[in-house]
């Protein structure tokens, strides 16, 4: 090129405008070219250092810890809320039971819309208690009688069947039966007699008379002058009264000849603090602790059963004191709210020996 010739411009390269966009077509790149993330900034050159996280404030720290101090103190208190509960029920039980504390020997429950209740005891309680007639050469007495198996072992007083030939049992669904001495107590006027051909009856629940106290409401059940299931109730009026009674071991009252009979009209003679009751207990008789309760007893109710508002056999009505029968009384006839029972616990404890014969 000369001086005097013009400079040239300079071609620029032609670089063709990129195709329109189209979103169904996913981007492509080209061959070599590397991608980086949105926002077009290159990597730095060597990782960030991560930056620790910054510790919590002292404050912040003390209130998780209230928090799970707090559920803690919450599950402890819910166990022991529910062991409380537990036994809360099972001394409930006990006193009272179910069940599974009360030494329940069968299924004379009570039903729980009626617990507690006089109708419910009875309702639960009246199929298992029986009237007993007894005959002999003297004549025929009648007292009441508890089923403690299905297959027919009653307890009753040894007074009731005393000197006995034939002894009849009616149910309280009227079906009759004739029954045998299996064995007696004199010394505590305890019997077990055994239904013949029995089978399938209803059971008392034997409680537990070591947990009784003064002012406890009871119901007694059984046969006054032959009024069969006839029902009381009342209190525990004392514990522990040593009631003295005859006592039937085929000596009578003079200790020779035939045993005394029972006599329904009168009752049976019994002693306290000294004192005769109901006639002369002669000079073969026994001592034993008793249940005193208020519940309405007379003539017949002998060897019928005193209960809890469980259901539960608590004692074996034995004697009630009448004042048309103490000598030199002109009140008349009638239960003034004097009645005796032997503990269930004793009965308990003469089972087993009463099953082998006792001392018939």
């Amino acid at each position: 090129m000369t001086d005097n010739q013009e400079p040239q411009p300079q071609q620029q390269p032609y670089y063709p405008p990129p195709p329109p966009y189209d979103p169904a077509q996913p981007f492509q790149p080209e061959p070599g070219t590397t991608v980086w993330p949105a926002g077009g900034h290159l990597p730095p050159t060597a990782p960030p250092t991560p930056t620790p996280a910054p510790a919590p404030a002292p404050r912040r720290r003390r209130a998780k810890r209230g928090v799970g101090l707090l559920t803690a103190v919450a599950i402890a208190a819910a166990a022991v809320g529910g062991g409380t509960a537990t036994l809360v029920e099972r001394w409930m039980s006990d006193g009272t039971p179910t069940a599974s504390a009360a030494s329940s020997v069968s299924g004379t429950n009570v039903s729980a819309g009626s617990k507690g209740t006089v109708a419910g005891v009875a309702q639960a309680v009246s199929p298992s208690i029986v009237e007993i007639s007894a005959s002999s050469g003297a004549g025929k007495s009648t007292g009441s009688g508890v089923i403690i198996t299905s297959d027919g072992e009653i307890i009753t007083n040894n007074h009731v069947i005393a000197g006995a030939s034939s002894i009849s049992v009616q149910l309280s669904d009227g079906k009759t039966y004739d029954a045998r001495v299996v064995g007696t107590d004199p010394d505590k006027d305890l019997a077990l007699i055994k239904l013949e051909g029995a089978s399938g009856l209803k059971a008392a629940a034997l409680g537990d008379s070591s947990r009784i106290q003064v002012g406890d409401q009871v119901v007694a059940i059984g046969s006054p002058e032959g009024l069969t299931g006839t029902v009381t109730s009342g209190i525990v009026s004392a514990l522990n009264r040593d009631v003295t009674v005859a006592k039937e071991d085929g000596g009578g009252q003079d200790g020779g000849g035939q045993g005394q009979q029972y006599d329904p009209r009168q009752g049976w003679p019994f002693e306290f603090g000294g004192q005769q009751f109901n006639g002369d207990t002669g000079s073969s008789k026994t001592t034993y602790k008793a249940i005193q309760t208020d519940a309405s007893l007379n003539p017949g109710n002998s060897g019928g059963a005193l209960i809890n508002m469980n259901g539960e056999i608590i004692g074996i009505n034995s004697a009630m004191y009448s004042p048309s029968s103490s000598a030199g009384s002109s009140s008349s006839a009638g239960s003034v709210g004097l009645g005796f029972a032997i503990p269930v616990n004793t009965l308990k404890a003469d089972l087993d020996q009463l099953r082998a014969g006792g001392s018939n």
